[in-house]
């Protein structure tokens, strides 16, 4: 049979049709997925209704963190969670509109805002906001940004409850406070703490009865620790006094047995050598030392405790410490402060036989001579004064009953406040800084550290500090670093760091 030219056979038809169906289905296959699927929904977290630029969160745990990029606008309604956290909505940076209205947000934390360049509206009213120091920087922010916000009010405390957060100023919020924290533990019991400058360099001196020594430590500029520099004998130490005076270095050591004794150091043989004896019929049971320095010259007073000795009052000349006058003989004398009141250098010696007893420097007889007692006070343990402005204040500690402090007003002393101290056996004002604490020990309880209140003119409890049986407080400058010493008489010796804290941060 003859075929028509340009014409295909019919029994050909279908596989060229089969081809070109096969090629048309391998080219469908080959187009991006969009070009063969419908539009996906934008993310939207399980909590959350989202469209393409907004999105309104009910019961959210959290933030949510799987919205759409393009949001633009966020809304939050009863919200699990108390708390926003810094730079908590970054991930969502082109937000305008954000409202966290009628929610139970009570920390709004820093910057929490950051990362939203294009923010106008934000709705915090409704939440129960605290206005403390972790706050502050909202007001800040509030007094700097563009963004409108609403009124938003104060929930706590209630100094501030019900005023607007936009009003508050700056210095309402005390957000400096102090701490002292651990520093560094001295492995041995101590009854004393005397810190000195020698040389340039810082040093502190501890009686060590139960290690038959005075021990001498240095201060370490670059560990920031004080360090083992020496160690001079004493069996029955119970105050080592270290004295710098015409550039020497004295150190008065004071023992219940055996005598007490003085030490000067020898730079020639870089040790501690034994100058002279104390005579020990004078002073038979050592309690306390002082020293000062009066017209020139220098002093020390060591206070007896025992009933046939008698508080004694030394002077330095060209050879040494020679008893220059015995004070206030057979009262068992626990304490001796030296205060210089309106000019006037004064001594206060405590007793356990009688009220609190003063002296005076008379400057034509060159002596102390008796003036009056700091009346009603029996039983006093310790006398240590402070200044505050121009008034002066005696800090009186007993082991039974309660401590006092009281304001020095001439000739009378005023109470100013009561404190409980059962089985105090040291009550030490110091100062840091502008700031002044009051450290109260105890033998059967926590040691309370108290600050001083400048208006109420009265110390508020301020933090405790666990130190068992202290026996003396010492604030030490160290270069930058503010030490608090605390010997103790039955287990280490703790040295504590004052710190600065910033509640806002």
């Amino acid at each position: 049979m003859e075929l028509r030219r340009g014409r295909m056979p019919r029994e050909q038809l279908p596989a060229r049709l089969l081809l070109l169906l096969l090629l048309l289905a391998v080219a469908f296959l080959c187009l991006p997925a969009e070009g063969r699927r419908p539009p996906r929904p934008p993310p939207c977290p399980p909590s959350c209704s989202c469209t393409r630029d907004t999105a309104f969160c009910v019961d959210s745990k959290a933030v949510p963190k799987n919205l759409p990029p393009e949001v633009i606008s966020l809304t939050m309604v009863n919200a699990a969670f108390t708390e926003i956290r810094e730079a908590a909505f970054a991930h969502i940076p082109s937000l305008q509109f954000l409202l966290l209205n009628s929610n139970k947000f009570s920390l709004i934390g820093d910057n929490a805002f950051a990362g939203l360049p294009h923010l106008q509206y934000l709705d915090l009213r409704g939440n129960t906001l605290a206005c403390d120091c972790k706050i502050k920087w909202l007001v800040e922010w509030l007094e700097s940004t563009n963004t409108t916000v609403p009124a938003v009010f104060c929930s706590s405390p209630g100094q501030f409850e019900g005023q607007r957060i936009r009003d508050l100023a700056l210095g309402d919020f005390q957000c400096i406070t102090t701490d002292f924290v651990m520093h560094q533990v001295l492995p041995f019991q101590a009854v004393s703490a005397e810190p000195f400058t020698y040389a340039s360099d810082l040093y502190v001196a501890l009686a060590q009865p139960s290690a038959s020594s005075c021990s001498i430590l240095k201060w370490d500029y670059v560990e920031r620790k004080l360090r083992d520099f020496d160690r001079i004998p004493a069996h029955s130490a119970v105050h080592c006094k270290p004295i710098v005076a015409q550039e020497q270095l004295y150190v008065v050591v004071a023992q219940l047995f055996g005598g007490s004794y003085i030490y000067r150091w020898d730079t020639a043989v870089d040790k501690f050598i034994k100058i002279q004896d104390i005579d020990s019929q004078k002073i038979r049971k050592p309690n306390d030392i002082e020293a000062f320095q009066i017209e020139g010259d220098w002093y020390f007073v060591i206070a007896d405790s025992s009933k046939a000795g008698s508080t004694s009052l030394y002077r330095l000349n060209q050879n040494g410490f020679y008893s220059h006058q015995a004070l206030h003989a057979w009262h068992r004398d626990t304490d001796v402060e030296y205060v210089e009141n309106d000019g006037k250098p004064r001594l206060i010696i405590s007793s356990s036989s009688q009220a609190p007893v003063i002296y005076q420097w008379s400057r034509a007889q060159k002596q102390f001579v008796p003036q009056g007692e700091v009346g009603e006070m029996l039983d006093v343990q310790m006398v240590k004064h402070f200044r505050a402005k121009r008034e002066q204040f005696l800090c009186l500690s007993r082991y039974i009953g309660d401590s006092k402090v009281v304001r020095w007003e001439g000739q009378r002393f005023v109470e100013v406040q009561t404190l409980p101290s059962r089985g105090s056996m040291v009550m030490q004002p110091f100062a840091v800084g502008q700031r002044r604490y009051l450290a109260l020990g105890s033998d059967f309880s926590f040691t309370h550290v108290y600050l001083w209140e400048e208006e109420k003119q009265k110390f508020a409890k301020f933090q405790e500090l666990s130190v068992q049986a202290p026996r003396a407080f010492r604030a030490v400058p160290a270069a930058d670093v503010q030490l608090l010493l605390a010997p103790s008489f039955k287990a280490n010796t703790l040295v504590y760091r004052h710190v600065v804290v910033d509640l806002s941060l």
